[in-house]
C-alpha cells in the first residue's frame, strides 16, 4: 500500500496548500482523487514523487510510506526506483523525440538488457504507438500523446501509477479509451492513483475515492457511495441546477461549508 498520513504542504514557507491530507492506495486498487482547480490534488502528487522542491514547496509535517518504507523526503529518482511513476498533467512528451525515443527515456531506470522486452510490452498494449514508433511525438494527436505519456511511465515497470488529469482536453471517445486503458493497467497488477476533475469517468472505474477542497480531504468512501451522494452529484457530476445568481451564491456557500 502507498499511504499518506496527515501531510501538510507549504510553498515558499508562506502558502499552506495541503492541510493534513491522509489517503491510501492499495496495490490492487484504483483510487480517485477528485476536486476543483486549486484544491491541492497536484500538490499531493508532487509530495509523493519528490517534486515539491522544484516548485519551492516542502512537506511541513506528516509521512508518506510505500509499503514498509518511508519515502516522505525521498528524491524523485529514488521514488521512481522504488516503484512509483507519474504521468503529469498536460502529457509533457518530448516533442522533438520519436515515439520510441520517448519510451526509452521512460525506461532509463531499468537494466538496458530489459528495454526491448519492455518496448514489446508497451507496443502490445498500444498498437498505435507501434505503428508510429519512428514519428516525432510532436506530430501525435492529444490522445496519442496521452497514450505515449502513459506508456513512457509504464516503461519503468511501476507498482503504483499516478495519473494527473489524463482526460484533460480529450474528446469523449478518447476519454473512454483512456478509461479502459487505466482498468487494464490496474488488472495487470499496478495500483493507480487517479487525479481527475472528470468525476464521472474517475468514479466509473475507481474502487474508492477522496474529495479535496481547499487543501483538505472533505469526503471519502467507496466509488458507489460517492456516486450516490447528493453533494457529489451536484458539485462534480453536474446533476444539480442553479437557475439564478441567488441560487449560485447559495451553491458556492454550500460548497465552502463542505470544506
Amino acid at each position: 500500500m502507498l499511504s499518506l498520513d496527515n501531510v501538510e504542504i507549504v510553498y515558499e514557507d508562506v502558502i499552506l496548500a495541503c492541510k493534513g491530507v491522509s489517503l491510501a492506495v492499495p496495490s490492487d486498487g484504483i483510487i480517485a482523487l477528485l476536486g476543483s482547480n486549486g484544491a491541492g490534488k497536484t500538490s499531493t502528487l508532487r509530495a509523493i514523487t519528490g517534486l515539491l522542491d522544484t516548485h519551492r514547496g516542502r512537506i511541513a509535517t506528516g509521512t508518506i510510506r510505500l509499503e514498509d518504507r518511508e519515502i516522505t523526503r525521498a528524491t524523485p529518482a529514488d521514488v521512481v526506483a522504488s516503484g512509483i511513476a507519474q504521468v503529469m498533467e498536460g502529457r509533457r512528451v518530448l516533442v522533438d523525440f520519436t515515439v520510441e525515443e520517448n519510451l526509452r527515456v521512460g525506461g532509463h531506470t531499468q537494466p538496458r538488457s530489459g528495454i526491448p522486452q519492455s518496448l514489446d510490452r508497451i507496443y502490445t498494449m498500444f498498437p498505435l504507438l507501434a505503428d508510429r514508433r519512428r514519428d516525432r511525438a510532436g506530430y501525435l494527436s492529444g490522445g496519442e500523446q496521452q497514450m505515449l505519456a502513459i506508456g513512457r511511465a509504464l516503461m519503468a515497470r511501476p507498482r503504483y501509477l499516478l495519473l494527473d488529469e489524463p482526460s484533460l482536453g480529450l474528446a469523449p471517445r478518447i476519454v473512454e479509451q483512456i478509461r479502459d486503458l487505466i482498468v487494464r493497467i490496474n488488472q495487470s497488477g499496478t495500483g493507480v492513483l487517479l487525479v481527475e476533475q472528470n468525476a464521472a469517468m474517475a468514479l466509473s472505474i475507481a474502487t474508492h475515492g477522496y474529495v479535496m477542497e481547499n487543501g483538505r480531504i472533505v469526503m471519502d468512501g467507496s466509488a458507489a457511495t460517492l456516486r450516490d451522494d447528493a453533494n457529489i452529484q451536484e458539485f462534480y457530476l453536474g446533476l444539480g441546477h442553479t437557475a439564478s445568481y441567488r441560487d449560485l451564491k447559495h451553491y458556492k456557500r454550500r460548497k465552502r461549508w463542505l470544506s
